[in-house]
Formats: structure tokens, C-alpha cells, sequence
């Protein structure tokens, strides 16, 4: 390392001291939301033709930003990592994307990590060995206290709520009831019930990288209230500088959820 990148190494880490401590005290959100995006332009801009090398720069930058989120005390983190539209890449790219996840994921519920790894999207849709490594991963992880990750893969805003609905259904069918019968005191509740993230609170705070300003269906019903940073930023590139100034923008916002 240079003396430049020296100089500016002790600076970043000035910087990012101050911010800490001005963010002492301040609210934190409990759930963050994560479109980890740019993996692609990343890898193709830096000169690679293979764009896995964007995806791998990705998926380790997941670790860093896990321990950010331990740091700051966060509950529950949830990774967009693959949609339910990205399955319809090449398979010449989708192939190596489905196996870098799979990888990841099986790193984070290794012995000795404290996350709690959690499945979010639509297994059914995953090749079989993809889907059968990510659900051993999260039952390996199960009675950890640590940190709640969700990891999205083949996940879909409206997917999940199609999916929500159709559960709650058969539900209703196999208890005997009738359609006239739900219909009469169905409400947001029973829904919220039967999403992929039940039992977990929305996400107070939802970041997308790469300059992108927009959700692209990503946690469309838990998002109603959420407070929303973008970044310019590809996904490699996040830095934890990047993270504490998207938690200082969240402190700040007078949260007024509809009233």
C-alpha cells in the first residue's frame, strides 16, 4: 500500500469513528434489507469477461457486511441474492451464480458462526441440489442466538404474496372452512401470517446498491413502512463507510408510519 492509500486508510477510518459515535444513542433499525446489486457491471468494468468474478467479489463482501450489522446491533438482515426473474438467465451464468450462493450460504452456517441463516423465496423453483443446500444450511443453523439472516433466493415480492395466499387457503381448506367463510374475516394479518418472513418484524431499513432507485418487487408487502438508501455504489465495492451513513440518514428520519 502506497503512502496515498495509507493517508487515505487513516482518514476513512476517522471518518467512520466520528460517525460511530454520533450514531451512539440514536435509533437503529432492527431489520435491514439488503438488493445486492451492481455484481455484474462491477466484474464487466473491471475488465473481467467471466462475470462470476463479480458475483464472488459479492458474496464475499456478505461477510463484512453481517459483521457491520452484529456491530450495530441489528436483529434481522435479509440479502436479496438471486430473483425469481434472474432465473431466467443463460444457464452458462446462472449455473456458477446458483453455486457461489449455495457456497456462501454453507460458510455462514459453518460451526463457530453466529448467524441464524433463514430461506426466503420460492424453493420450488430452485434446481433440486440448490434447494437442498440452502434448506441443510438453515437446519444446521437452528438454536443459534446470533444474528437472523434471511437469504433470498428465487425470491419475488409478488411471488411471495401469491404464495402467502395459497397458503392460507389450503390452510382454511383443510380446517373445513369455506371460501365464503374466509372471505368474511380475512385480513392483512392472515396474510402477514403466512409470508416468507412471518413471525420476523418488517424491515425498518432497505438498501440498494449501484445507483438503482428502485425495489424491483423486493419485500413488496413488508416495505410499506420501510425507510429506503440507495447507493451509487456497486455491491463489491459497499463500504462500511457506506453502511454508517446509510444508518445515520435512518436516525434522522421522523418515522410517522402513515399517521
Amino acid at each position: 500500500m502506497g503512502l496515498r492509500e495509507r493517508v487515505k486508510s487513516v482518514l476513512l477510518k476517522g471518518y467512520e469513528f466520528r460517525l460511530n459515535r454520533w450514531l451512539d444513542g440514536k435509533q437503529r433499525p432492527r431489520h435491514v434489507g439488503v438488493v445486492l446489486d451492481g455484481n455484474r457491471r462491477w466484474a464487466k468494468e473491471a475488465g473481467f469477461t467471466d462475470v462470476a468474478h463479480g458475483h464472488r467479489a459479492g458474496a464475499r463482501k456478505i461477510l463484512e457486511l453481517l459483521t457491520w450489522c452484529r456491530e450495530a446491533e441489528v436483529e434481522v438482515v435479509t440479502l436479496w441474492m438471486l430473483s425469481t426473474d434472474n432465473l431466467d438467465r443463460p444457464a452458462e451464468e446462472l449455473e456458477p451464480l446458483l453455486d457461489i450462493i449455495a457456497d456462501i450460504v454453507d460458510e455462514l452456517a459453518e460451526p463457530g458462526n453466529p448467524w441464524r441463516v433463514r430461506h426466503v423465496g420460492a424453493l420450488d423453483m430452485l434446481p433440486t441440489e440448490t434447494a437442498a443446500r440452502l434448506s441443510a444450511a438453515a437446519l444446521r443453523t437452528k438454536g443459534r442466538t446470533g444474528l437472523e439472516v434471511n437469504v433470498a433466493v428465487g425470491y419475488g415480492g409478488r411471488q411471495e404474496i401469491a404464495d402467502a395466499v395459497r397458503k392460507l387457503l389450503q390452510k382454511h381448506a383443510e380446517s373445513g372452512g369455506t371460501i365464503e367463510e374466509l372471505a368474511e374475516v380475512l385480513d392483512v394479518d392472515h396474510i402477514a401470517e403466512h409470508l416468507y418472513t412471518s413471525g420476523q418484524p418488517d424491515p425498518d431499513l432497505l438498501i440498494r446498491t449501484s445507483g438503482e432507485q428502485r425495489l424491483s418487487g423486493f419485500m413488496l408487502w413488508q416495505s410499506a413502512h420501510s425507510e429506503f438508501w440507495f447507493c451509487e455504489a456497486y455491491w463489491p465495492e459497499f463500504r462500511r463507510t457506506d453502511f454508517l451513513r446509510a444508518l445515520r440518514d435512518y436516525a434522522v428520519r421522523h418515522r410517522r408510519f402513515g399517521s
